[in-house]
């Protein structure tokens, strides 16, 4: 098996395991990815997944000597992407690490991906460019969305390498972290995420998805009716803290809370 899932408590991370191949996804591994990723969004006591390439590789593309092949990704408009889960839409979160390269098709699954944790050597880029191989697997949806249309034309036209500092610039990268560390670093982070009232976070997640586009007023209604949805989630948390859960820092109510000790009265939401 070329992909294998991993849980620790509410942290499911899958791994792309190709070393010999640098995580190149071919056929059969899009399938065991989209596989592993519609079985974490299925079990309940998962909240947050971590995506990583082991053998020091995020994942370099497409498995170009597969293509043409019965082993190749397969290309069609219905189903899942040639990648995998690049056409899923989850109900919560996907972070990736990112050590080593990222490029090509693996840029695109990074893309897919919530936040990305770089590693401070890690390469992102279009280097399917060198190829005539093209963006297939939303990357030319979800780069501009992510970075803008002029910084996203630079990196598509010229695929070239783009180092972490860069990334961070730019916001293609989330953090940056040392080299060797993506994976625990990015785990941490997801059992923060996992920590929070999730009724409220997957809303949140999904208004800010969906506006994506759309004029201001629609927009507007449409994270209302989210938030209306999960408001009984919200009446619980206030109670927590009127009781005196925000007044003792962040480990009483989960990373960010706002109140400090000996503060109280109303609080930002």
């Amino acid at each position: 098996m070329s992909v294998r899932v991993e849980r620790a408590g509410p942290v499911t991370t899958v791994v792309l395991s190709r070393p010999d191949r640098r995580n190149a996804v071919d056929g059969a591994t899009a399938r065991q990815l989209a596989a592993a990723f519609r079985e974490f969004e299925e079990d309940d006591g998962a909240r947050a997944a971590v995506l990583w390439g082991a053998g020091g590789t995020f994942c370099s593309g497409a498995d170009l000597k597969e293509v043409g092949t019965e082993r190749g990704n397969r290309v069609a408009a219905d189903g899942d992407g040639p990648m995998g889960p690049t056409r899923l839409r989850l109900s919560k979160p996907v972070i990736a690490a990112v050590a080593g390269h990222a490029v090509a098709g693996g840029l695109e699954l990074a893309l897919w991906c919530d936040l990305r944790v770089a590693e401070e050597d890690a390469v992102f880029g279009v280097f399917c460019r060198r190829w005539g191989v093209p963006l297939i697997d939303g990357g030319t949806v979800r780069l501009p969305r992510l970075i803008g249309a002029s910084r996203a034309m630079d990196l598509v036209l010229t695929g070239r390498p783009v180092p972490a500092a860069e990334a961070l610039a730019i916001g293609l990268a989330n953090r940056v972290v040392p080299t060797g560390t993506a994976r625990a670093e990015a785990e941490a982070l997801a059992a923060e995420l996992a920590r929070f009232p999730q009724a409220c976070l997957r809303s949140d997640r999904a208004s800010l998805l969906d506006q994506e586009g759309r004029d201001e007023a629609a927009a507007m209604a449409d994270e209302l009716r989210y938030g209306q949805a999960v408001l009984a989630e919200g009446l619980q948390g206030a109670a927590r803290f009127a009781a005196g859960a925000g007044r003792h820092g962040a480990a009483a109510g989960g990373p960010g809370d706002l109140a400090g000790p000996g503060d109280s009265g109303p609080q930002l939401r």
